[in-house]
């Protein structure tokens, strides 16, 4: 009994998320953390910014989160970009290029978004028909 006991254990702790990837945060704790107001967490959300983990219907952020949160708020403030267009960027470039992190940074980066889309066929200038973007 006890030696299945410890082998339940185990098979727990081999699946087990990464200490960055652990949800700990509840969302007022991620909002003061980060020095926003809640609603402003619940706005990337349901944007699609933010996936944030669920438990008892409450939303509980990692540390990843918090990291991509920051990073987010300083494309919308030190860049001056949108929301709408934070989206439309992510779709075509991942996040360390927008905001030109260095490779050393973004390599190590536990909070890196890469939503870019995998498409083999390249978009076309409508006016003139030249290839915009090679993927």
């Amino acid at each position: 009994m006890l030696r299945l006991m410890s082998q339940k254990k185990k098979r727990r702790k081999r699946g087990a998320l990464p200490d960055r990837l652990l949800p700990v945060y509840p969302i007022g704790v991620a909002a003061k953390l980060l020095d926003v107001h809640p609603r402003t967490l619940r706005l990337y959300e349901a944007e699609g910014l933010l996936s944030p983990h669920y438990k008892g219907g409450r939303r509980i952020f990692s540390q990843s989160d918090i990291q991509w949160v920051s990073c987010l708020r300083s494309i919308i403030h030190d860049e001056g970009i949108s929301i709408p267009g934070i989206k439309r960027l992510l779709k075509y470039e991942p996040c360390w290029k927008i905001l030109n992190c260095p490779k050393e940074v973004h390599e190590t980066c536990e909070a890196k978004v890469d939503r870019t889309e995998q498409s083999s066929n390249p978009l076309i200038c409508s006016s003139c028909g030249e290839k915009l973007l090679e993927k």
